[in-house]
């Protein structure tokens, strides 16, 4: 019987270089996507999908993420003393319980695979979700959601993959494949950002991802990959043959807000799920191109 995915990781403590001057006192996972966080929407994917359990895998600077998360005593007293009971209720319907919020400090900048790994004693022995908070994925079912039922099925790991442009493979993890129903594909090996000419397939690696505790075995190692860093594909590639390994095609639209066009298109997108903002969003681009 597959276990269940009950616990998550979400690599927070990058520095959001690209979005400097915004993120020079605040982290780049609390930009704003319409009216609430990146990371929130990151963290209510998760909870949709049956996450208990919210691992954050922070840096020096990332209070704000810590605190948006908690309760805010002064502000919910203002917004009760006012009735203000909707807006109140946006704030603390969604907190999680006390304790199932857990934070653990990357020290140094050393890739992905360093983040994930800072988090193994908080897994321990369990299967466990990865998502990358500056990749939303915009579709009916959660993106996690979809992939954790079919983990149900398949157990092992499991990875969200999409196709790209041929000449961009040297921008992702790429994916060497085996036999593909559609929906799950089999992996038969990982490669760190090839070059377009040597990339086995053009379906790459996107941020979600339910692995193996045994990765960690990997991990600990600390073998740097592209980059000079340590590469979370490098150590998932070991576990290829180990466990049933599949990469997973997932219903939905991802948006990279990794850089400045994602994260506006992605405000854009998300604007036109509201029914309050869709109609004028489409107005006010109408007047944009007369």
């Amino acid at each position: 019987m597959t276990k269940a995915v009950t616990k998550a990781v979400f690599p927070v403590a990058g520095l959001g270089t690209r979005f400097l001057p915004a993120t020079k006192s605040m982290p780049k996972e609390m930009l704003t996507i319409v009216d609430r966080p990146l990371i929130q929407y990151v963290v209510e994917e998760a909870k949709a999908a049956g996450i208990e359990e919210f691992i954050f895998v922070t840096g020096r600077g990332k209070s704000a993420l810590e605190d948006h998360f908690d309760h805010a005593y002064e502000l919910e007293d203002t917004l009760r003393q006012r009735g203000k009971t909707e807006v109140l209720n946006s704030l603390t319907d969604d907190l999680s319980e006390a304790g199932n919020v857990i934070y653990t400090r990357q020290q140094a900048p050393l890739g992905l695979g360093h983040a994930v790994w800072c988090a193994r004693h908080i897994v321990g022995n369990e299967p466990f979700a990865v998502l990358l908070p500056d990749e939303l994925v915009l579709s009916k079912t959660p993106c996690l959601k979809q992939m954790v039922d079919a983990h149900k099925t398949v157990g092992g790991n499991l990875i969200a993959t999409m196709e790209v442009p041929q000449d961009s493979t040297n921008k992702y993890g790429i994916l060497e494949t085996g036999t593909d129903d559609g929906t799950l594909i089999e992996v038969t090996g990982l490669v760190e950002k090839p070059d377009p000419a040597d990339a086995p397939s053009n379906l790459s690696i996107t941020g979600r991802y339910i692995l193996q505790p045994e990765i960690f075995e990997y991990l600990a190692k600390k073998q740097k990959g592209a980059g000079n860093e340590i590469q979370l594909t490098d150590a998932m590639a070991h576990m290829i043959g180990k466990a049933p390994f599949n990469g997973f095609r997932f219903e939905g639209e991802r948006l990279d807000c990794g850089h400045a066009l994602g994260f506006i298109s992605a405000n854009i997108a998300f604007g036109l799920q509201r029914g309050e903002y869709a109609e004028d969003i489409k107005d006010f681009i109408k007047t944009l191109q007369n």
